[in-house]
């Protein structure tokens, strides 16, 4: 990423609408009666009823998902006491950035008050607005007086991000690079640079996680916290220690963890050097660290090393935390966010990092496959899994302290409305992978030497989706997984070309011979074919010794249809084979067929094609409502590829008067119910959304699920093979893991359905 300049900041804050945040409705307004409930008379109600129970609040306003962000502007990261009107971006900022990750609303409220009785009487006074308060950017000492008394005196959540966003996200980082270096956190000694709020509250949060008080030397901008010193006030006071040691380089001296809450350059690499083994050093003064990464590293290749920056590993960002506490205090209306809301966070994040990193975020960050280890302790914030991970942690711990008014009685139902109301959850994939879940099958993943593949094949293990068979070079799909952490143990690898397959080759090939005789293939050309993953695999699956077979993902489409047209053949009652792809677009799932197969059909094709499809349709838990479209409607045009669809569908509606199809139809009408119905009251469908199209020739499937992708946004599942009489499907060349992932899903569902 280019250095951000001066120009480019203030032109961001400038264009369009200035600022960062706006408020829109959430309810209709475009007719009299609808500003007539919005406003007078209708309001006069909800108003009542909050009149006799305050709690409706919650109920009939946005109270509940509303925070207000105050400050006033005393203690700007970075750039100190500005004054509230000047720290007003940074609040925007905030703003968006709760919005953003957690979908939480905020007003942000710059008061001009540094008098903490007056400041902390404007908070009072506006309280009942709001669901929460997150205190932002006001200096220490007087942050701590501000938390402490409107945490007592107000009965809704506030926490001042300064003072324990830091110290939540590290103590996350703390515990994992303790894993690591398998240090005891009561053995620690802790050497913490700053006396600020971050600085404290990060140590007093270690400390309870099992640190011992003694072994924490704190320092301030004239050295070391003694007890020989009278300048302390209070709050420093507290980590005031009997010690010799006045500066930092006295302090640092066989320490195990440096926090760093102060300014740059103040930490040499001889002050590293001189720290214990495997030291811990969090550097984190904004917005260049203590010391520099590159410095650090060569001062101490055994370092684990993180700092607040993006560009360098182990980013401990705030908006790991802040969003996501707030959500799961503000979903269970908790009074407040306690000790243990905190520390949950906390275990939430550590575990978290420890877990399979999903494809799309290594994308964000350019990596290949983060794996937990000493450059990654802590998650990336652009994780998704955040939401459904720490909300629900300090949800939980409300309800255990008993500060939460709403419990959640479900929570596996609670994540799966956090990811709707992020617009992270797919009800058809999320069933899909469940259904496989039930009842995994032993799938094959030919090319398993890919790293792609390979990853695919470890989550589905992991998530309980399949069991993989690995078919590829043995040597190479284990140097693959060495360099890129994947754990494969356990797993099944064939190396088809490896002696010890010998005779399962010949085996295999004398199948295919006695199969192929009389179509002009000889014993000798079945053996060689048997060196081909996907001839070998598909006969595994026709076997007996798999239940499925995905391939496809270094070759092309026809060369892995033509071995299981060839060794299994098509499902009873059917001649032909077609291909369907979901296409995921934001108004659900529709299913495009056929996709991949057949060049030009005939009337028989389109019906078989529209048959199974309707199969698999119904087999994901949808009633399939099919339109048959072409490039004309109802007859409009006699001859051509709309004349063979129109023959389809007579076909279809006299012998399978029970499915719900029609056609031939434009797609405009296929998609728009209420046009459909002005203009063609006899159709079938009527009175129904369209979920699935039967395209009238391949190169126009292919065309608008391809269209849909690239320009329409949409996500694609596919291709899934129709017709073949057992489950083998082909994925597209070099797809991403997620897409192999889904692949396996499907293609496990299939052999669930044939083992019936």
């Amino acid at each position: 990423m280019r250095k951000i300049t001066k120009d480019d900041a203030l032109k961001y804050h400038e264009m369009g609408r200035p600022g960062k945040i706006e408020v829109i409705p959430t309810k209709p307004y475009s007719s009299q009666r609808d500003l007539s409930l919005a406003y007078t008379p209708g309001v006069a109600e909800p108003c009542k009823e909050i009149e006799k129970d305050p709690h409706n609040a919650y109920r009939y306003t946005a109270k509940n998902n509303l925070v207000a962000v105050m400050s006033n502007g005393t203690a700007v990261l970075g750039l100190g006491n500005i004054g509230a009107l000047a720290g007003k971006p940074v609040m925007e900022g905030k703003g968006l950035l709760f919005k953003v990750f957690a979908d939480v609303d905020v007003f942000d409220i710059e008061v001009n008050e540094t008098n903490v009785d007056k400041f902390i009487e404007v908070a009072k006074a506006i309280a009942p607005t709001f669901g929460g308060i997150n205190l932002e950017d006001i200096k220490a000492p007087e942050c701590f007086e501000i938390e402490q008394r409107l945490i007592k005196e107000l009965d809704i959540p506030v926490f001042h991000d300064d003072q324990h966003g830091t110290a939540i996200i590290s103590a996350a980082g703390l515990i994992n690079a303790l894993e690591l270096n398998g240090k005891k956190i009561e053995k620690l000694k802790v050497v913490v640079n700053g006396a600020g709020a971050a600085a404290i509250m990060c140590t007093k949060l270690y400390i309870s996680l099992g640190v011992k008080p003694e072994n924490v030397l704190m320092l301030d901008s004239k050295g070391v916290l003694t007890t020989r010193r009278t300048d302390l006030n209070k709050y420093k006071a507290e980590f005031a220690r009997d010690t010799k040691a006045e500066t930092l380089a006295d302090a640092i001296k066989g320490a195990d963890v440096f926090l760093g809450l102060s300014q740059a350059d103040v930490l040499s690499k001889e002050m590293v050097q001189s720290m214990a083994k495997d030291p811990i050093v969090f550097a984190m003064a904004n917005p260049n660290p203590e010391i520099a990464y590159d410095l650090a590293v060569e001062a101490r290749p055994d370092i684990i090393f993180a700092t607040g920056r993006s560009d360098y590993p182990n980013q401990i960002n705030n908006v790991l935390g802040f969003p996501y506490i707030f959500r799961g205090a503000l979903d269970v209306k908790a009074s407040k966010i306690n000790e243990e809301m905190k520390k949950a966070a906390v275990f939430a994040l550590a575990d978290l990092a420890k877990k399979d990193v999903p494809e799309e975020v290594n994308a964000a960050y350019k990596s290949q496959n983060l794996t937990f280890g000493r450059e990654y302790i802590i998650p990336k914030p652009l994780d998704p899994r955040l939401i459904t991970t720490v909300a629900p942690a300090v949800a939980k711990a409300a309800m255990d302290t008993g500060v939460a008014r709403e419990p959640i009685e479900d929570f596996e139902a609670y994540k799966v409305k956090l990811l709707k109301r992020m617009g992270l959850y797919d009800k058809l994939v999320d069933g899909i992978h469940q259904r496989a879940k039930i009842n995994p099958k032993r799938i094959i993943f030919a090319d398993a030497d890919h790293f792609k593949v390979l990853k695919a094949a470890e989550t589905v293990r992991h998530e309980g989706i399949a069991y993989p068979i690995l078919l590829g070079r043995k040597c190479a799909i284990e140097k693959v997984a060495e360099e890129n952490n994947i754990h494969i143990e356990g797993m099944t690898i064939i190396d088809i070309k490896h002696e010890d397959e010998e005779q399962r080759r010949k085996e295999f090939a004398e199948i295919l011979y006695d199969k192929r005789k009389r179509k002009g293939l000889n014993l000798e050309e079945a053996y060689e074919l048997m060196n081909n993953q996907n001839y070998f695999g598909v006969m595994m699956v026709e076997t007996g010794q798999a239940d499925g077979f995905i391939g496809g993902y270094t070759s092309k489409y026809a060369d892995t249809i033509r071995p299981a047209m060839q060794i299994i053949g098509t499902k009873d009652n059917f001649e032909y084979i077609a291909g369907m792809y979901i296409v995921m677009t934001k108004k659900g799932p529709f299913f495009f067929a056929d996709t991949t197969v057949n060049y030009s059909p005939t009337p028989r094709t389109l019906v078989e094609t529209a048959l199974m499809t309707a199969d698999v349709v119904r087999n994901f838990g949808m009633t399939p409502v099919i339109a048959m479209v072409s490039y004309s409607n109802f007859g409009s045009t006699r001859e051509g590829s709309p004349k063979r669809v129109r023959e389809a569908v007579k076909f279809l509606h006299e012998n399978h008067p029970e499915l719900l199809v029609d056609g031939e139809m434009q797609a405009n009408y296929a998609f728009n119910t209420a046009l459909r119905e002005e203009k063609f009251p006899f159709s079938k469908i009527n009175g129904r959304e369209v979920n699935t199209v039967i395209f009238p020739n391949l190169s126009s499937g292919n065309i608008a699920y391809k269209t849909m992708n690239e320009l329409g946004g949409a996500e694609i599942i596919g291709p899934i093979v129709m017709g073949i009489r057992k489950p083998v499907n082909v994925l597209q060349m070099n797809c991403s893991i997620r897409e192999i992932v889904d692949m396996a899903a499907v293609t496990v569902i299939d052999a669930q359905d044939i083992s019936k």
